[in-house]
């Protein structure tokens, strides 16, 4: 009999992982539009970080629709606007914190609570989402340094630390771009030392002569390269590109070619 039920459970198991893998790839092949709930998050409770999610609404996301828009038409993709942004309702749980120490047992428990986490804790958009990303918010005024954001590309679900001020609206959509873009497989491409941009794949220009200074950041480069010691955080997103490498990794380049 328990033999019966652990073969069931086993099935069961190997299905959603199939079902999963079949979602991945489909996402990847760019056949439709992929939908993007965006739930806010005040980590801290103060009224300041209540007052500006209350402020925030679908149009502030919209800069970010129009920039992956126009990325994906530098790579001749057969979709106008590969993502369309949904604000969600306010989540008043916060997302498990990722562990510190690197250890893999330890990130693959803190995987399974945060896919469990936003299982329970998504509520409904207008259309049933393809990825959702928790954006928690912090006052600058008592957090004045973030701590890293992350997602994953298994459930396709993002934790992302972000400022609430009007001051760092621009900045804060680079940051959900930088995360959208890892639930889609991108990688980082920056040293995770020094935070400095990767040659060539950090560049947004790697055949720029002379190389320095940059005048955009690649996505997932994070900086716009000043010199081989100094780099920047890109104001907003047209200060942005998404290269090649990073192209390939979410499926809109399938060969290297000129852009």
């Amino acid at each position: 009999m328990w033999k019966k039920i652990r073969i069931v459970v086993l099935l069961l198991i190997l299905a959603k992982v199939a079902q999963f893998t079949w979602l991945d790839k489909g996402a990847l092949e760019w056949k439709k539009n992929l939908y993007v709930a965006v739930y806010p998050v005040n980590v801290s409770g103060s009224a300041e970080v209540s007052a500006y999610l209350q402020s925030l609404n679908k149009d502030d996301f919209e800069p970010l629709t129009q920039y992956f828009a126009a990325e994906a038409k530098q790579y001749q993709l057969n979709i106008h606007r590969p993502f369309e942004f949904q604000l969600g309702a306010e989540v008043k749980e916060i997302p498990p914190v990722p562990p510190s120490d690197g250890h893999v047992l330890n990130t693959i428990l803190w995987s399974l609570k945060f896919r469990y986490f936003a299982w329970n804790n998504s509520p409904k958009v207008s259309v049933p989402p393809d990825i959702r990303l928790y954006l928690l918010y912090y006052d600058p005024a008592t957090h004045p340094q973030l701590s890293h954001s992350t997602a994953l590309n298994k459930g396709r679900i993002g934790r992302i630390n972000l400022f609430a001020a009007k001051a760092y609206a621009k900045q804060n959509l680079v940051i959900v771009g930088h995360e959208l873009l890892h639930t889609l497989n991108a990688t980082d491409k920056y040293d995770l030392n020094s935070n400095l941009p990767l040659y060539p794949d950090g560049f947004a220009e790697p055949d720029k002569a002379p190389r320095y200074p940059q005048g955009y950041a690649e996505i997932m480069g994070g900086r716009i390269p000043l010199s081989e010691v100094l780099a920047k955080i890109p104001e907003d997103l047209s200060r942005t590109l998404i290269g090649e490498k990073t192209a390939q990794e979410i499926g809109w380049l399938k060969v290297s070619k000129e852009r």
